[in-house]
């Protein structure tokens, strides 16, 4: 394709556009009802990820059929985007991202994100999900952690299979080899190792994209007691790298009670192979995302039965 030839970024514009009209009958299928029941189901969108957002919101309603939503908008949600998610998503909770205190924390990078649910899930669970996901079949994992009341993680993939493991454990098992440079997941991982032993910290090489964080669990300090530590390791600025929020997240969960770790064949972040067949949730994450169409045609099969229901209802 011609497309191809093009620089990444406007590959990605281009793609995203096509992807919105192939979703855009999601504004079609019936809206949800919200219910109090202590469960909140919550991202962070603008308005270039509204539709997709709708997908991967509906999808998991669908299997979950509990909750009430909440929303960080990320500064450009538009008076029309705020009317379409008041009619699908039913009146949602809409927390703006200027007004969240970060303090200590960095800007940007999704902290925001991560700052409002700790602040807020004290009384609730709060199920962190991002607009590129689609979930494709029953998620009883999930719903047997929110029913324990227990937080969960999507995996990195299947080399996190380990666990959550003490910190210089991971380092030794990830990295053999030793510190590594590059990416800032690899650089702090790596390094798990100097942070402090005593503290009987733990880590799983997890995914923010998808998260649930247990009702009455920890606010700001661990997570802050982290940051401190990974300032320590490489270095004030570099905390406010993209990555930084998912390693923090992905920390605090590892330190909950018996926290659950959902499975990398059933729980996937799409890498432009073909997924397990007894897969239930999608990622589409990074530069992969639009490959083969697949993110467009697991939507669309999710929008499919979304209205086929609604017929049933109706019938």
């Amino acid at each position: 394709m011609l497309t191809n030839r093009l620089p990444y970024r406007w590959r990605r514009r281009i793609d995203s556009a096509r992807h919105d009209r192939a979703v855009r009958a999601i504004l079609d299928t019936p809206p949800i009802r919200p219910r109090k029941d202590g469960l909140v189901l919550f991202s962070m969108i603008g308005t270039a990820v509204l539709l997709p957002y709708l997908v991967a919101v509906k999808s998991l309603w669908r299997q979950l059929q509990h909750g009430r939503i909440a929303i960080l908008n990320d500064g450009t949600l538009t008076p029309r985007d705020r009317a379409v998610l008041a009619r699908h998503c039913g009146d949602p909770e809409i927390f703006e991202i200027d007004a969240v205190k970060v303090g200590a924390f960095p800007n940007g990078g999704t902290w925001e994100r991560l700052l409002t649910i700790l602040d807020h899930r004290q009384g609730e669970y709060w199920l962190q999900l991002d607009s590129d996901t689609v979930t494709i079949g029953p998620v009883p994992e999930v719903a047997q952690a929110i029913q324990s009341n227990r937080s969960f993680t999507l995996l990195g993939g299947s080399d996190a299979e380990i666990g959550a493991l003490p910190l210089g454990e991971i380092a030794q098992r990830l990295y053999p080899g030793g510190p590594e440079d590059g990416h800032i997941q690899q650089r702090l991982e790596s390094r798990m190792g100097q942070f402090p032993q005593d503290r009987g910290w733990r880590y799983v090489r997890g995914c923010s994209g998808f998260a649930g964080f247990a009702a009455g669990g920890e606010g700001r300090a661990l997570a802050a007691a982290f940051l401190e530590q990974m300032k320590r390791i490489v270095g004030p600025e570099d905390v406010s790298i993209w990555g930084t929020e998912q390693i923090t997240s992905s920390f605090v969960i590892a330190n909950e009670p018996a926290p659950m770790l959902l499975p990398s064949s059933r729980y996937v972040n799409y890498w432009g192979s073909p997924w397990p067949q007894d897969a239930a949730f999608l990622h589409f994450v990074g530069t992969h995302r639009y490959d083969h169409g697949a993110y467009a045609s697991e939507s669309q099969r999710q929008i499919n039965a979304l209205q086929q229901e609604n017929t049933g209802l109706a019938a």
